[in-house]
């Protein structure tokens, strides 16, 4: 699943594509994706024109002149093309195409078809998704406070990493970049949150904006079939320390990297770099 890094390469590169286009016909092959179906998004959207392009966590934000904006949420799979003419062959896996003005055509593609894009006057995108209403603060240094972030874990004896991947306590972290930035914190994924100290909060705090912020320059990580709306890989799988690094040396210790499960997802870390610190809990 694109995590927060690759969404916001998918905006970067978008942006300059569509921005300022005009729409003047819609098209799917599958409904289930547009949510209140093609002909509410037919009624919204025809002759209405592109202003810019947001993100929230792991949610595209697209707006319109018409003061409405599409949420549109990638899921596994979920690729945008701007293809110049609408004569081109559509892939199978294109299953909604937006027309404009200028006879190119925005194609959106979908091999799971698990994405969806929903309709909401823009602002209020939080009082109709519930994953933007519940979704903790972005990753960056003036909205992900280091004493809030230490308090939210003091009320969880989940797993670390369990707790990173809600994304109601911060937004935008998936299982690639919580196993890179426990294991640059030194953390081990399965210590509960609860019992991390307060410089384990803060060190953890500061490894997941620079982690994220590291991979959005590098254009986010293409471990499986990530790129960007102008079909460019990621580089940061080059930089990745463990994730995917099963049985290789840690890059600091050089034991080998140990893959478990951690509430169901394959989570990767180093066993002497990240001991599991045996604490009671509160």
């Amino acid at each position: 699943m694109p995590e927060l890094p690759e969404v916001e390469n998918v905006r970067l590169s978008l942006s300059p594509l569509v921005v300022g286009k005009t729409v003047t016909g819609i098209g799917t092959n599958w409904e289930k994706i547009l949510v209140g179906g093609l002909d509410l998004f037919k009624q919204a959207l025809m002759g209405a024109t592109i202003t810019g392009i947001d993100r929230r966590g792991k949610y595209l934000l697209l707006r319109f002149d018409n003061d409405l904006t599409v949420v549109s949420h990638l899921r596994m799979e979920g690729k945008y093309q701007l293809v110049p003419t609408t004569s081109e062959p559509k892939h199978r896996f294109v299953h909604v195409w937006f027309d404009f003005t200028d006879g190119s055509e925005l194609r959106y593609h979908d091999m799971r078809k698990f994405g969806r894009m929903q309709l909401c006057e823009t602002g209020t995108e939080a009082a109709h998704v519930p994953g933007i209403a519940k979704m903790g603060p972005e990753p960056t240094a003036t909205t992900f406070a280091a004493a809030a972030f230490y308090q939210s874990l003091k009320r969880h004896k989940k797993p670390i990493k369990s707790v990173i991947l809600d994304q109601s306590i911060v937004a935008g972290v998936g299982n690639i970049y919580a196993d890179e930035t426990l294991w640059r914190a030194k953390l081990n994924p399965e210590q509960p949150a609860a019992t991390l100290t307060r410089a384990e909060a803060t060190r953890l705090h500061d490894q997941i904006i620079a982690v994220l912020a590291e991979s959005i320059t590098a254009g986010g990580t293409s471990v499986h079939t990530f790129v960007d709306a102008t079909g460019k890989r990621g580089g940061f799988q080059e930089r990745l320390n463990v994730y995917g690094r099963e049985g290789l040396p840690c890059p600091v210790c050089q034991t080998p990297i140990v893959k478990i499960k951690v509430g169901q997802r394959g989570t990767h870390y180093c066993p002497h770099c990240q001991p599991l610190r045996k604490r009671k809990l509160a």
